[in-house]
């Protein structure tokens, strides 16, 4: 079926739906679900796309478009064809631009604050471990404990971004305890990379808060499934290449950020099936959480009738290698 084409009915047997995963028709008029059937429909076309999975497309609510003001590092001509390349129906884009950001719906925060009393002795600017120690548990730590005691104090919605510590876990469950009105991202880079791992003057690798020891991320994990993080999200956030640093390989002066866009739905899956999670897990974590925080819950984030027809269809087991 050529792009652009009008689908009326999408077909297969595996359909992800709030109710599990079962054989179904997907009607479609316009850009809604008008119906979900289990047989017997004919139209003049019919996707059948066998066994591969029908799912609701991503909602991802943490994304640098770059646009307008840096283009040449992004922009949403490449931004939005990398999300469809990855099963991202919707993105939310989180401006660098402050003049941009007054408008937001909810508050935001990137939780890091700088520490006075820490000063890091500095080795090897190529080694990841020097950049690390600049950046410490204790920053994101300290940044979050004030967001909670402004969030319980003006009772307003408070959204932690990128969460890279799991040492910050335990003040966030007693603010929600407390009636915090809290919700909690965390990336695909911090579920699937560890410290322990980047080579030497590999400044591809450097993001803020940075990506901590595999310990860490276990815990984040299991965090996760307990329901204590409530989103993953990409944190997608490219620059031109010169920009990294990549011939010098100075963890310290190279930009930080990780472009990942379109490897996020598969990065995920893979490290959380062999933990447990179930496809359903995938689509809470990051389609329907997501949509709500972007208050887009009536439209997107789960296949029922009357929401948007954003449907990522794709093979759980295909197996594939991104190098860089």
């Amino acid at each position: 079926m050529e792009a652009g084409s009008q689908l009326s009915v999408v077909r297969s047997r595996k359909v992800l739906l709030d109710s599990g995963i079962c054989p179904a028709h997907i009607i479609i008029e316009g850009s809604k679900i008008v119906d979900i059937v289990p047989e017997g429909v004919t139209a003049p076309q019919i996707l059948d796309v066998g066994d591969l999975l029908v799912m609701p497309g991503v909602v991802d609510s943490h994304v640098h478009v770059n646009e307008p003001g840096r283009t040449d590092w992004e922009g949403y001509w490449t931004a939005t064809r990398a999300a469809a390349a990855g099963g991202i129906t919707t993105i939310a884009d989180m401006p660098l631009m402050k003049e941009l950001m007054q408008y937001a719906l909810f508050h935001q925060f990137h939780a890091e604050h700088e520490l006075e009393h820490v000063t890091p002795r500095l080795n090897n600017p190529h080694d990841y471990t020097t950049f690390l120690v600049t950046r410490p548990d204790e920053m994101e730590v300290e940044a979050i404990r004030i967001v909670i005691k402004l969030c319980l104090q003006y009772r307003v919605h408070c959204h932690i971004v990128h969460l890279s510590t799991a040492e910050a876990l335990p003040i966030l469950n007693e603010a929600r305890r407390a009636g915090a009105m809290l919700t909690v991202e965390t990336t695909h880079h911090y579920l699937s990379l560890a410290a322990e791992d980047i080579p030497k003057g590999a400044t591809h690798y450097k993001c803020c808060p940075p990506i901590r020891a595999r310990r860490n991320q276990e815990q984040l994990w299991s965090a996760l499934k307990a329901g204590k993080i409530d989103m993953v999200v990409s944190d997608h956030s490219p620059c031109t290449a010169d920009l990294k640093l990549l011939q010098s390989g100075d963890f310290l002066k190279a930009w930080g950020g990780i472009s990942s866009l379109q490897f996020g739905l598969p990065l995920f899956w893979t490290s959380a099936r062999q933990r447990g999670f179930s496809l359903q897990d995938v689509v809470n974590l990051m389609c329907k959480n997501t949509a709500r925080l972007c208050g887009l819950e009536n439209r997107k984030g789960s296949l029922v009738v009357s929401k948007d027809a954003d449907l990522v269809i794709w093979d759980p087991d295909r197996e594939f290698e991104v190098g860089y």
